[in-house]
């Protein structure tokens, strides 16, 4: 097994081999840069991209893990958390953090509710946190990370935050209530102002997941477009969480948490005074903090501006709209809910959109596939304006070769419906080991997933055990991220 591994040359390689090795590498990729990807890459263009490439470098090697000695860092990172406080409607007491991502937000978040509740004698052993069931998996990460118990509470018809139906999921555990602006899946604004009464009323913590939303938001709003209240400007909202890489454009690995206050953000805090290194202490998740992101995250706020967002946004909103009512032209088709942004969600009662998905993949098109129910998810950003057309064009000749599958489609879902109500009879144990047998055959334990996700999303749904579904997911997420001999990068100059 040895042999097979991959070592480290013994002698360094030629750069420009290198160089030309990572450039090939872009071949297997989405072409995001040709507007082929609804996730994942926020591109704003290549002059601005130039732009951070160079406010990234100019910071490359520098850590923020140390502000005395970098007060650089500490300086940039300040003005931009006041820079998008004062976006985000707060007033001079607001105070935050850079985070390398939503994710690591949201974990600071939920961390800060936990050890206020300690601090208020609330939650007591086992805290709560009550969410809907919209809300971000990093949510559940935190919960599973900080012993913090997610309550997730069915949505509206609206696919909003149900008030209601989360005020009752409110008890003496709880110390954080959650919304989202926009929520992923289906871009919906979840009634922030009703939600931070209710919170503010039992006496908990509001937070606002803004990571997708908070650079967008505030400028879909100065172009006049209904957005309704939820940031910092609301009443009972105590933190949110805003993402600078995504609509802010900024370099990857940039986040924004803020809090209502300073006191609250001490409960982020992690220090130890006991190390024989001497004290130490970090405001977030991480030791270590990339100046780049840092200086990036200041250099495209000021690059931009108040106006260089709305001219950013006027576009993406309008080729949203084109995109909108493309999609609603197609037969089939149709949009969930009553999206705030650029956040479109497709579903169909007719058809099989995983199928469609499918096609629109063999097309070059990366769709996110959603569930519960079924949908494709579509985050509209700049690169998607030329493209746009071209897009739906191949949408609606995907539907009609989805439409041509009816018998196809219906055997398949018979045969999934089949199989849920036989392994519902069976004895745990046996339904386990046929789920690895199957896993298997549909490749999930290798290095990449299914070509088409249909059978898999099919077989996943007829899995009457979540425990065996979350199994499966990790097994495809292990097959992806082992190291296979067969798929060595070879590089010019490199010994076989």
């Amino acid at each position: 097994m040895a042999d097979e591994m991959k070592r480290m040359p013994r002698h360094g390689l030629e750069p420009d081999a290198i160089l030309r090795t990572l450039e090939g590498l872009h071949d297997g990729d989405v072409q995001w840069r040709d507007g082929r990807a609804f996730s994942l890459v926020y591109h704003a263009g290549d002059e601005l991209s130039d732009f951070l490439k160079r406010a990234y470098t100019s910071f490359f090697s520098e850590n923020a893990l140390n502000p005395s000695a970098f007060p650089s860092l500490r300086r940039m990172e300040c003005e931009v958390v006041s820079m998008a406080a004062h976006m985000l409607g707060g007033d001079g007491a607001v105070v935050g953090n850079m985070t390398s991502g939503g994710t690591e937000s949201i974990l600071m978040a939920v961390k800060t509710a936990r050890e206020w509740g300690k601090a208020h004698r609330r939650g007591g052993r086992r805290p709560t946190m009550v969410l809907p069931a919209s809300a971000h998996p990093a949510f559940d990460k935190a919960a599973h990370y900080f012993g913090v118990r997610a309550i997730r509470v069915p949505v509206g018809k609206d696919l909003r935050a149900d008030v209601k139906r989360m005020r009752r999921a409110v008890d003496r555990h709880t110390v954080l209530v959650v919304g989202s602006a926009p929520s992923y899946p289906h871009g919906v604004v979840d009634p922030i102002e009703e939600l931070a009464a209710m919170a503010a009323r039992k006496g908990v913590l509001c937070h606002v997941d803004a990571c997708i939303g908070g650079f967008m938001l505030p400028f879909v709003r100065a172009l006049g477009r209904p957005v309704p209240p939820f940031d910092l400007s609301v009443s009972g909202v105590t933190s949110v969480s805003a993402d600078i890489h995504k609509f802010g454009y900024a370099a990857k690995g940039a986040s924004l948490v803020l809090y209502r206050d300073a006191d609250l953000r001490k409960y982020q805090y992690f220090a130890t005074t006991d190390w024989s290194g001497g004290l130490y202490a970090s405001p977030t998740m991480t030791g270590t903090r990339p100046g780049g992101a840092i200086a990036a995250a200041w250099a495209v706020l000021h690059y931009l501006g108040h106006e260089g967002y709305v001219e950013l946004a006027r576009p993406v909103m309008e080729i949203t709209d084109r995109i909108r009512a493309g999609i609603e032209s197609i037969d089939g088709l149709r949009i969930m809910g009553d999206p705030a942004m650029c956040i479109l969600g497709i579903a169909s009662d007719e058809l099989d959109v995983y199928v469609i998905a499918d096609h629109m993949q063999e097309r070059g098109w990366h769709l996110d596939r959603q569930q519960n129910p079924a949908t494709l998810h579509l985050t509209v950003n700049p690169a998607h304006v030329p493209v746009a057309d071209r897009f739906v064009d191949d949408l609606r000749e995907s539907v009609q070769l989805s439409a041509r599958e009816p018998a196809e489609r219906w055997k398949e879902r018979a045969k999934y419906a089949a199989l849920n109500a036989t392994l519902r009879l069976l004895p745990s144990a046996l339904v386990s080991k046929l789920t690895d047998v199957a896993s298997k055959q549909m490749g999930l334990g290798g290095s990449d997933l299914p070509t088409r996700s249909a059978p898999m999303y099919g077989m996943m749904a007829a899995l009457p055990n979540r425990g065996d579904l979350r199994r499966l997911v990790i097994d495809a997420l292990d097959g992806m991220t082992t190291y296979e001999p067969e798929g060595r990068i070879p590089v010019e100059g490199e010994p076989d």
